[in-house]
């Protein structure tokens, strides 16, 4: 896993740069004793050695996640963690949700994928603010990447930040980014037992959108069963049908938001 593996390190990057190269930020970067290394994992580790080294990263990983959770309080600033399978729509539903809170909302975005900027110019395309981070061999986002971000986005008080994290249901629900919520996107071309296959993503989500909607008359795949697993891994998460093509849902999804940043600024 992730936590333990070391994967991506040093390969990340930001707005096309090396994090860490001429990226001001105050984040500390060395071990206490002094030193700077990774923790790749090797067979001799022994598995007291490996729950340490994951205690250690993801301790690490809370610490900057705190720093983030209190900038954005004190700007009052709603903070989504967009999370999912590769090719669930994220994006579209994200370009989508941005136009449709024009004027309403003022939301700036955060990109994670492994390589590329298409998604951050698809973003910038309608307005809103993005950052790209790229995270080469790493499969998800971790609380210091976004850390480093956050000093290139301009931040409206009172707004939204999406981060739209790398595709995959895996690692990224180990890591606490910040967020007041974590929102997971299943869409109907995937299976509806997902949840099952991936509890710890549905687990700590607050919210599940079941997307791609319109699609459901050309596929085999039953909603109330897909809901009724998220369910059974989490009896708290919400859960709203959406179609970025042809609205279904939206509505829902775009007064799920406001509510959410209302309650952040009151």
């Amino acid at each position: 896993m992730c936590t333990t593996c070391g994967c991506g390190e040093g390969e990340t990057k930001i707005e096309g740069q090396n994090m860490g190269d001429g990226l001001q930020h105050a984040h500390v970067h060395t071990h206490a004793d002094g030193t700077t290394h990774s923790h790749p994992y090797t067979p001799a580790h022994t598995h007291a050695r490996t729950v340490k080294l994951e205690q250690d990263i993801l301790a690490k990983n809370n610490a900057y996640a705190a720093q983030n959770r209190a900038r954005f309080a004190a700007q009052g600033i709603l903070a989504l963690n967009l999370v999912s399978s590769p090719g669930s729509g994220k994006t579209t539903l994200l370009v989508k949700t941005i136009e449709a809170l024009k004027g309403k909302v003022g939301i700036a975005v955060i990109e994670g994928d492994q390589q590329t900027s298409h998604d951050a110019e698809r973003i910038r395309a309608t307005g809103a603010p993005a950052v790209q981070i790229n995270t080469g061999k790493g499969c998800h986002l971790d609380a210091h990447m976004v850390g480093h971000a956050l000093e290139q986005l301009p931040l409206a008080k009172g707004g939204v930040l999406m981060i739209e994290n790398v595709g995959n249901l895996v690692c990224p629900a180990a890591f606490d980014l910040g967020e007041a919520g974590k929102v997971v996107i299943l869409s109907v071309t995937e299976g509806e037992d997902k949840p099952l296959k991936y509890p710890d993503m549905f687990r700590a989500a607050r919210l599940m959108l079941v997307n791609k909607c319109d699609l459901l008359p050309y596929l085999q795949f039953d909603v109330d069963q897909a809901i009724a697993y998220a369910r059974r891994v989490n009896p708290l998460i919400e859960v709203i049908r959406v179609s970025a093509t042809t609205g279904e849902g939206m509505v829902d999804w775009l007064a799920w938001i406001e509510k959410g940043a209302a309650a952040v600024r009151g």
